[in-house]
């Protein structure tokens, strides 16, 4: 398959277009790499040819950036050493973009040389920027959609073909480090502001051509005598200040837990103090570094490999396109209301029912605020707004149901509230109608006992906020059937989230696991460990926020409630705990949280949190010795992956894919890890049995090793060995 095409005009201009066979954006692969060579020394060779453009055969896109699984492939291509393998690799990569970017020019002088010239036609990430960013001048098209940048960050790495250093010598470290650090993608116009680009064309071909014909300078800054780097290099006192305040922004940021951020500071601190061809070998050797830690790994299988799959349906039945035109959403609070936004901004009209109409339309106003915040940042436009909310029926008309090809049910969280509900409504909507209830704690067939049509009903479980969440968990009950599990999959995809799937049990997969988080640290809260320094051992691990804050966020008495719920339903098996006496009593002093505006931490009138509430302490004192902190840390994390294993041996997880994805997404375990399967395998499964028996002889049997992981340990198997994609292939 041909990867990159070639054709010279009667001008002299030699076009190389990127265009890979069989997919919706380009990404690069070693054939893809020698074809770009072989293309541009052609060129090169040719002296009939006065300049070069590149550009995509994509429409809308230039390239979505490396495929990632590229780099596992060098890895085990190099044998006994990948590590000299990934770098030989990496800077094969750096070869051709600065034969690229030296295009001909005599290395004393900086003499002769052919003009390149690139064209982005929309999105450019990645390797699909760092091209660019070797040749001479970017041109891009006006196109709103698009996004410019390098988010490698997000995924464990960095960029790793001259991103980094280019970045750096183009704009200074200041500039560049919301894009580097933060993997910022900007449109097109911003990309130029920035200094990202070089022009923002309504025909960019037209203005590289007429570019690339005016003998143009080439020569980059970097390689003329006299070079100074923007805002100063590391020893200059601008310069100095910029590298303080970034290396105590990268560990205020990712308290020190994730490699990739540092080894990119590291990057761009050695790299700045010497030429810049040294300047790529040092950028090389880093992000060797970190795709030899096992955390990038890990996260690049998760977040990159693994989350692509789940997206574009691994595990979706094969039954014909189930994509919804129209929605019923049932109740209009806060889910109701943010479920109507996502699906009519995907395109689809949405009934918004509510017992009055009043609660109706304050459903609809959730949308109508979110629009007017995207018209303040520019995001948005008033015709865009009026466009979303026409598609929105706010009614509590249950006819206006008659049809509607899904139906999610967002009411209140009591089994014969929903099964009313149920039975109204499934004798109004089409036959063929799927009913999903958004429940985030009750067995979905128990609530399929309401339904006439229990093949037809599933869990379709959000996170809080909808709209910024992005995991949805869909449950399938015991009768659920294919198609219904289709449509869930579909309308997942419309919305342009990431779903998994599971079997119902319980608190499903991700409460299973988030509860004893939280259950964890208020246990050890009303133990007389510090608050503090469990919330901050939680951080230290890469949680977004530590147990006792999330309770306060979630809100005390819901905590109270699904415990009660649970206590009624296990009985005299319920594992009660001192975390149930400290919910209770903080529920009863009326310390609900930050919706009370007081829980386990004070807050001023607005809401913001001023600090741990004294108080606490008055009724649970502070122990005098305080644990270590990596005891705490275990305590936290086999919390919640002993659970995870157990929903495996349960068969309420069918893909540790979805345990991972489901986990990092849906609550924010440890992103550095992969997930709680991931991290296992980076462990390893004999480590992590003694240390569940050592958590069990000091604090009970909720830390009792797991029989799957025990048998794994014994026969020190890894998880992605046993139950990952390529061992259910074989």
């Amino acid at each position: 398959m041909t990867e990159f095409h070639y054709a010279t005009d009667a001008d002299g201009i030699a076009t190389i277009t990127w265009d890979v066979p069989g997919k919706s954006m380009n990404v690069m692969s070693f054939v893809g790499l020698e074809e770009l060579e072989a293309c541009f020394d052609k060129a090169m060779a040719d002296d009939a040819v006065k300049g070069i453009i590149i550009t995509s055969g994509k429409e809308g896109s230039f390239a979505g950036g490396m495929d990632l699984n590229l780099l596992a492939v060098m890895k085990e291509q190099a044998g006994d050493d990948p590590a000299k393998g990934l770098f030989d690799g990496i800077m094969q990569m750096h070869t051709l973009l600065r034969k690229i970017e030296r295009a001909g020019m005599d290395p004393k002088t900086n003499k002769g040389g052919k003009p390149v010239a690139c064209i982005l036609p929309g999105t450019a990430a990645g390797i699909g920027l760092e091209l660019p960013l070797a040749c001479h001048r970017i041109f891009a098209a006006d196109n709103p959609k698009a996004r410019i940048g390098l988010p490698e960050i997000m995924v464990g790495i960095f960029p790793g073909a001259g991103g980094t250093t280019r970045f750096v010598r183009k704009m200074g470290a200041m500039a560049a480090s919301p894009f580097l650090l933060q993997g910022k993608m900007v449109e097109p116009k911003k990309a130029k502001s920035a200094g990202i680009i070089d022009e923002v064309s309504e025909d960019p071909m037209a203005a590289a051509r007429e570019w690339v014909l005016s003998e143009p300078k080439i020569v980059k800054p970097w390689d003329e005598k006299g070079y100074k780097m923007p805002g100063g290099d590391p020893y200059h006192p601008a310069g100095y200040m910029t590298f303080v305040g970034a290396n105590a922004m990268v560990n205020g940021n990712t308290w020190g837990v994730y490699p990739a951020a540092k080894a990119l500071l590291s990057a761009v601190y050695e790299g700045a103090q010497v030429p810049f061809d040294t300047a790529l070998k040092i950028e090389a050797r880093w992000f060797t570094h970190v795709l030899m830690n096992p955390s990038s790994s890990a996260m690049i299988r998760s977040l990159f490999v693994n989350k692509e799959a789940l997206e574009k349906g691994a595990n979706r039945p094969d039954v014909p396109d189930q994509r919804v035109k129209k929605i019923g959403v049932l109740g209009a609070g806060m889910m109701g209301a943010g479920i109507a936004l996502v699906s009519a901004k995907a395109g689809m009209d949405v009934v918004l029912i509510d017992q009055n109409q009043e609660a109706a339309d304050r459903g609809k106003a959730y949308s109508e605020s979110f629009m007017d915040k995207g018209i303040a940042r520019k995001k948005a436009t008033p015709e865009k707004k009026e466009a979303l909310l026409a598609k929105i029926n706010a009614t509590t008309d249950l006819d206006a149901l008659k049809d509607v090809d899904l139906i999610i049910e967002a009411v209140f969280e009591d089994t014969k509230v929903k099964a009313e509900m149920t039975k109204k409504v499934e004798a109004i909507i089409p036959e063929d109608a799927i009913f999903a209830s958004n429940t985030s704690t009750l067995p979905i067939t128990g609530l399929a006992k309401a339904s006439v049509r229990a093949d037809q009903f599933i869990g379709i479980h959000f996170f809080s906020p909808v709209e910024k969440m992005a995991l949805v968990e869909i449950i399938k009950g015991k009768e659920t059937g294919d198609r219904a599990v289709a449509k869930a999959l579909d309308y997942v995809r419309q919305i342009r989230k990431t779903p998994i799937v599971v079997n119902d049990d319980r608190f499903f997969y991700a409460n299973r696991c988030i509860i004893p988080y939280i259950n964890e640290g208020v246990m050890m809260a009303g133990e007389g460990v510090s608050r503090p320094l469990i919330d901050h051992a939680a951080q230290l691990l890469g949680f977004p926020v530590g147990p006792i804050q999330l309770v306060d966020e979630t809100s005390l008495d819901l905590g109270a409630k699904i415990a009660k719920a649970t206590m009624e339903a296990m009985g005299d098996a319920y594992p009660k705990s001192i975390a149930d006496d400290v919910t209770f009593w903080m529920v009863d002093e009326g310390r609900l949280g930050r919706k009370s505006k007081a829980g386990f931490f004070d807050y001023d009138e607005k809401g913001k949190r001023l600090g741990y509430w004294e108080g606490f302490n008055e009724k649970f004192p502070m122990a005098d010795d305080q644990p270590e902190l990596t005891e705490v840390q275990h305590r936290l994390i086999f919390s919640q992956v002993l659970e995870a294993v157990r929903a495996l041996e349960a068969g309420v997880l069918e893909d540790i894919r979805e345990g991972d994805v489901g986990a990092i997404l849906g609550w924010g375990f440890m992103p550095w890890s992969g997930g709680p399967f991931s991290w296992l395998d980076i462990v390893g499964a004999p480590w992590a049995a003694e240390q569940c028996d050592a958590l069990q002889a000091k604090f009970g049997d909720r830390f009792a090793c797991p029989p799957l992981l025990r048998e794994m340990a014994d026969k020190n198997q890894s998880f992605y060995g046993r139950f990952g994609p390529k061992a259910a292939a074989a």
